[in-house]
């Protein structure tokens, strides 16, 4: 046991030292949840002998910082303390510092991320810039259909009223998977019919922003597929929606959002990866596809 000599206060953790950060913060919270269980009239005497204290304490603490402040000699040691995380608990709950912004964001998303997620959505803060925060939406968030806007929106009205700096909200695009293949880079052996390998046309066949059905004789059967042609870069997938696995020969491409929407029910796919932006876990399946020299080639075994 280590010994503490009078007057000294004993090392935090032990018994009879300092309590630590995370103990007073659950002496805090704990404190709290008995409010909840005392009768109205107790519980409004307690809240109000607990609001004239904070009073108090905020009274003193800001003619302590405002003195640290103002002298030259000991504003090095004020801002060293307020890293110090009690400290900043104290000086946030009075609200004599504030917290970084970006945390104030994290937490306004924070309110909201139960509610995305109940429609299969998420959102990741990139940054807070100038009046400006910058997000990546996930899942149902991601996607075409209304109720994927509403969900953008959700997003937008709780960082703006729950941050007093932020004014707009720009949605970035998720990191892309490296899944266009470009036309002219793509090549393979002189005889690719007799590595697997099915015949599913000329390259001037697939025009750009377009959705091209092809079917194809493989050596398992007749399999129908896609090719969609974006920015002159080609991606196969099997012609089945992964929502009802129904074909996919009108669905809708948008070159300019990169998007593939099922024409059935409206789910939105990644014109690249074949990821569903309506809903996490459904994904087209893609084909590997390959050229040479003019003539696109499709591995589509059942």
């Amino acid at each position: 046991m280590t010994a503490v000599m009078p007057g000294t206060a004993a090392p935090a953790g032990e018994p009879g030292g300092d309590p630590t950060f995370e103990e007073l913060a659950d002496r805090v919270d704990r404190a709290v949840r008995a409010l909840d269980e005392l009768d109205p009239a107790a519980r409004s005497a307690a809240e109000e002998l607990r609001s004239a204290l904070e009073a108090v304490h905020r009274a003193g603490l800001v003619q302590i910082v405002r003195r640290l402040k103002d002298d030259e000699s000991t504003r090095p040691a004020l801002f060293e303390l307020a890293d110090v995380p009690v400290v900043r608990m104290l000086l946030s709950l009075h609200g004599i510092v504030r917290e970084p912004v970006s945390v104030r964001a994290e937490r306004a998303l924070a309110g909201v991320r139960p509610q995305l997620a109940s429609h299969g959505g998420d959102v990741l803060l990139d940054r807070v810039e100038g009046a400006t925060a910058y997000v990546r939406l996930q899942g149902a968030c991601n996607g075409c259909s209304m109720s994927a806007v509403t969900l953008r929106n959700l997003v937008e009205s709780s960082l703006v009223d729950g941050v007093d700096e932020v004014t707009g909200v720009e949605v970035l695009p998720n990191e892309p998977s490296p899944t266009l293949i470009p036309l002219d880079e793509l090549r393979i052996g002189p005889d690719p019919a007799t590595t697997g390998w099915t015949r599913a046309g000329t390259t001037d066949r697939f025009g750009v922003g377009e959705v091209h059905p092809v079917e194809l004789d493989t050596p398992g059967g007749r399999t129908s597929v896609i090719l969609v042609n974006v920015d002159n870069g080609l991606a196969a997938f099997r012609n089945e929606c992964a929502h009802e696995g129904l074909p996919l020969d009108d669905a809708v491409l948008d070159v300019r959002g990169g998007t593939l929407t099922c024409p059935w029910h409206g789910f939105c796919f990644d014109a690249g990866s074949g990821e569903c932006l309506s809903a996490p876990g459904a994904q087209l399946e893609r084909l590997p596809m390959r050229v040479e020299r003019d003539t696109v080639w499709v591995r589509a075994d059942p």
